[in-house]
């Protein structure tokens, strides 16, 4: 008998054994509009992946489609460095008028690089030159990004490991709620940094998530983050929140901090910044921390000029006024009302729900059933991907912009996922 040997695509044998997502969704997409993928066979998805919360603004987003397109055409800048050009300018006069101005936020604008990881690199860069100091506290379950700096301050094992070098000058802390509350919120902290036989040197900074996208839907409480605030103050520490995901609007505010009532000293961007899935990343903080030589930290495509483009459509677009906010909060509240009921049909296996405005995770004691129900809800027509130390928890990252029929028909795919494979 002979057998005959499946054909093995390019992505098998020329692409690396390093991709991941295609492994979990395994076809070949053509096309994107709004909420939906299509296939090559024309199948269609939904989607509550968005890009990782790249695409807050839904696939090729008509209005800054448009932008993109007109720029384009007329032969504006693609590549500019950290030249000026008009594209920038307008991005910046935009994000100044509509974002920083109207929240208070004193914050200078840094371009440091195509992604949320350059981000994160150069705010820890700037708070040690700042501080001339070289520790940076980080919390259990973060995560900041595949670059060395950022690795250092994250917590996944299996991510830390593919480092290949020791990763130090960080200490890592409970995040909130790590100890189930049975412990006052930073008291061991606090106590490390009062001993002196403790081992922890007095660090630069802080760099937290408001939200824990990566880590398992892990949400910081408002006054968790006040008292983190009021300690990083006293304690002379710098405060970074890295809303790399949880920013441009994911939890209903602009900025997810905002909810606190707080002002970091540094804010890193990216993700859903360009609005349309460009790469660009921003790294914001207060006027007397802008000590950087000319020159002293750069990387070639810090000005992605379509992006500027696209992202300055997106602010004129959603951020004008409290629409899309409002929007948000109530497609948010849907999501809760859906996973409340999937917990209560489900009362014996252990499974809970936690989240805030457009960013939930479904999270299952069998830590292999997260997985088994996102390939469900792929069979379904719906993607879906799983987050937690241990792939634990079903992440629901629908677009800002999608219809309510569509998160409707999304919700009632993952419930009848979940029950399919309970």
């Amino acid at each position: 008998m002979t057998i005959t040997e499946p054909v093995l695509s390019v992505f098998e044998t020329v692409e690396s054994e390093v991709r991941s997502y295609c492994r979990a969704w395994p076809t070949v997409f053509e096309r994107a509009r709004g909420s939906r993928l299509y296939d090559e066979g024309g199948r269609d998805y939904l989607d509550f992946f968005a890009g990782a919360g790249s695409l807050n603004y839904g696939h090729n987003n008509p209005v800054l489609k448009r932008a993109l397109l007109d720029y384009l055409e007329q032969d504006g800048i693609t590549h500019g460095l950290d030249m000026s050009t008009t594209a920038k300018r307008a991005f910046l006069e935009t994000f100044q008028s509509t974002i920083l101005a109207p929240r208070e936020l004193p914050y200078k604008v840094m371009f440091p690089g195509p992604t949320g990881t350059n981000a994160v690199e150069a705010a820890l860069k700037l708070a040690r030159k700042a501080k001339g100091r070289e520790a940076v506290v980080s919390f259990t379950n973060a995560f900041h990004g595949m670059s060395l700096g950022s690795l250092a301050v994250t917590g996944n094992a299996f991510k830390r490991a593919g480092a290949g070098v020791p990763l130090v000058h960080t200490t890592p802390m409970p995040f909130d709620n790590y100890l189930g509350g049975r412990v006052p919120d930073f008291i061991w902290f606090e106590r490390l940094l009062e001993d002196q036989g403790s081992g922890l040197n007095q660090p630069a900074a802080v760099i937290v998530e408001t939200v824990q996208g990566e880590g398992g839907v892990n949400v910081a409480r408002p006054e968790w983050l006040r008292q983190l605030a009021e300690l990083c103050r006293r304690r002379d520490m710098l405060l970074i929140v890295d809303d790399v995901q949880m920013g441009c609007g994911r939890t209903g505010g602009f900025f997810s901090f905002e909810e606190a009532g707080i002002t970091p000293d540094i804010v890193t961007l990216s993700k859903s910044i360009s609005g349309y899935g460009l790469p660009m990343s921003l790294c914001l903080f207060k006027p007397e921390l802008d000590i950087w030589e000319p020159g002293e930290h750069n990387g070639t495509f810090r000005g992605n000029n379509p992006a500027f483009v696209t992202a300055t459509a997106a602010l004129d677009t959603y951020w004008r006024d409290g629409v899309l906010r409002e929007q948000t909060l109530i497609q948010g509240g849907r999501i809760e009302r859906a996973l409340r009921d999937i917990c209560s049909d489900d009362p014996g296996a252990g499974t809970s729900y936690r989240g805030r405005g457009m960013v939930w995770g479904l999270e299952f004691q069998d830590k292999e059933r997260a997985a088994a129900i996102s390939r469900r809800a792929f069979e379904n027509g719906l993607l879906v991907e799983t987050s937690g130390p241990e792939g634990e928890v079903v992440k629901l990252l629908p677009s800002l912009t999608i219809s309510p029929a569509e998160l409707e028909e999304g919700l009632e795919i993952l419930t009848r996922s979940v029950r399919e494979t309970g």
